[in-house]
């Protein structure tokens, strides 16, 4: 097994009218995955997830789907619960429809609480979110807690990994971009990128933490906020993170995560590049 590679979405050289042409397009360029945005909220036909399924597997492409962005389970308000379960089981059904294995979800914002308190009560909305998923059927679809970038929300390392302890089905989604921007540029390097994976593997063991799902992009951030905003890989001005200490990092313990570039317009032709740099270390392991 190896890392698969792919975008967030259509990129602005996107050649085809809908994205139900995406898996064929990734299949021309050579990458390996999509993942199929809702985050501004899911609105998509059965007949279109479905046909989107059908390329995919047409074509040897996996799929994933990110859940809309306004899920906070740090609210502890039952409004705001029952309307983030809302959201995210019905991304599940997109992903269902589609054939989707796994729906990325954001944790929320703290809301003048404690980092404690914030994961005390996700933890709590998170158990809800599970057992309504199980309930609807949806207990094969990975789900997907992501590292956030800027300071004041929920979802460092830690807390993400805290998050996926709950349940086996659950994995982390860890944007190197976002933890790069929310330690202010010191998640960085070689000694960066394997401490982050050893964590991983401390906390999930190696076997799931080896298939964790992932977001890479160079990204700008402010000194008081961390993410300002995503960057491509060819903008000059020293945006971050690299890529090749973990591109290296990964080859050299032969894992097998999902990698999605959410690069700001380029992000399949920066996956395309991502996967050209890992298929060398690869290749020099050989």
């Amino acid at each position: 097994m190896s890392a698969k590679f792919g975008p967030a979405g259509n990129a602005e050289d996107f050649p085809y009218k809908s994205s139900v042409d995406a898996p064929r397009w990734m299949k021309e360029l050579g990458l390996d995955c999509y993942e199929y945005q809702c985050g501004k909220g899911v609105h998509v036909g059965e007949e279109t997830a479905r046909k989107v399924g059908q390329n995919a597997a047409e074509h040897g492409i996996s799929l994933s789907l990110h859940a809309p962005y306004f899920i906070n389970m740090a609210n502890p308000d039952p409004d705001s619960l029952a309307k983030t379960t809302g959201y995210i089981t019905g991304a599940c059904l997109v992903a269902s429809q589609m054939g989707a294995g796994r729906v990325v979800i954001h944790s929320g914002a703290l809301m003048k609480r404690t980092r404690r308190q914030a994961l005390d009560i996700a933890l709590t909305s998170l158990k809800h979110v599970i057992a309504a998923c199980d309930d609807m059927g949806f207990g094969d679809i990975a789900l997907c807690p992501e590292t956030m970038g800027k300071i004041n929300q929920l979802g460092d390392l830690d807390e993400v990994l805290e998050l996926c302890c709950l349940d086996e089905r659950l994995i982390p989604c860890v944007d190197f971009g976002h933890l790069y921007a929310r330690s202010l540029g010191a998640d960085d390097g070689q000694e960066a990128m394997a401490r982050i994976l050893d964590r991983m593997e401390q906390v999930l063991g190696v076997r799931r933490a080896s298939r964790f799902h992932s977001h890479f992009s160079h990204i700008e951030f402010t000194p008081n906020g961390g993410e300002k905003c995503h960057r491509t890989f060819e903008e000059s001005g020293g945006f971050g993170p690299n890529w090749t200490p973990l591109a290296k990092e990964v080859a050299r313990r032969g894992w097998s995560p999902t990698f999605i570039c959410e690069s700001a317009g380029t992000q399949a032709r920066d996956a395309l590049t991502m996967k050209q740099v890992y298929g060398q270390f690869l290749e020099e392991k050989k």
